[in-house]
């Protein structure tokens, strides 16, 4: 039976949309609003057929306002540590997804609403869009990656200066500290990530898919590390039919027709 929390849709050959609709919290995740976006996702990957996915909201002024407040003041240490660790296990699920993940952020996108920004490949925001880990005002501090992909995102002292103010940033604060990718009015927020989401599939499936494989595990080594890894990726590559018919196209002028086969 459908999750009425998350309605997924395919609005475009390739692309699926997952639509976070939980009106009565604005959004905020709970435990089990954790574990059914996982089952979601889960199902997505096993049903294939789509290789770029737009997380988005049914909200206007709300994207994902950060975990349950209510629920989250009542527990207990046991129960926290399985809540903070089925967070950090959504975010690594869609950091991973060998999909791309597009974040629509219109509304607030606050606490773990910033931390599931983050732990998408790429963020469109609507003007609308606000941004913020306010948790030490709360007597808490980020738990779902925050402390680490913000500054990996942004650097060490933006990261900080966020983090400890808890201070909110509009969309165009985000973008200026690279926070988001684009900004648009809060009307074409679909239409901006559908159309990137267009840009994306027009090119060889493999070299995307590995392109963002090589990025994500080359900025969890070192600088040696990550070129081996690049090295690798660009040598599995080399395999793919994709590889031939790209190069084929620009020498033809004309173009390619990818398969997305190994």
């Amino acid at each position: 039976m459908p999750d009425p929390r998350f309605h997924v849709e395919r609005p475009m050959a390739q692309v699926v949309t997952v639509t976070i609709d939980r009106p009565e919290r604005n959004n905020a995740f709970d435990m089990d609003t954790v574990q059914a976006m996982l089952r979601v996702w889960g199902e997505i990957e096993a049903a294939g057929g789509a290789r770029v996915a737009i997380i988005r909201s049914a909200l206007p002024r709300s994207w994902m306002a950060g975990g349950d407040i209510t629920g989250m003041r009542e527990l207990t240490l046991e129960e926290g540590a399985r809540f903070v660790y089925a967070g950090h296990e959504l975010m690594r699920t869609l950091e991973r997804s060998a999909l791309v993940v597009i974040g629509a952020i219109g509304g607030f996108a606050l606490g773990g609403g910033t931390e599931l920004a983050l732990a998408c490949d790429l963020r469109v925001a609507s003007t609308a869009a606000v941004f913020g880990q306010p948790e030490v005002a709360l007597g808490l501090l980020p738990g779902w990656g925050g402390t680490q992909r913000l500054a990996r995102v942004i650097g060490e002292s933006q990261a900080l200066d966020l983090i400890l103010t808890g201070r909110r940033l509009n969309a165009e604060e985000a973008l200026s500290m690279g926070l988001v990718n684009r900004v648009c009015a809060p009307e074409q927020l679909d239409e901006e990530c559908l159309e990137l989401a267009k840009s994306i599939l027009a090119n060889a499936p493999m070299a995307v898919m590995r392109s963002k494989r090589a990025i994500k595990e080359g900025l969890r080594a070192s600088l040696d590390q990550g070129l081996v890894i690049e090295a690798e990726a660009w040598l599995a590559n080399l395999s793919s039919p994709d590889r031939v018919e790209g190069l084929s196209a620009f020498l033809e002028k004309r173009k390619p027709k990818f398969g997305g086969r190994e």
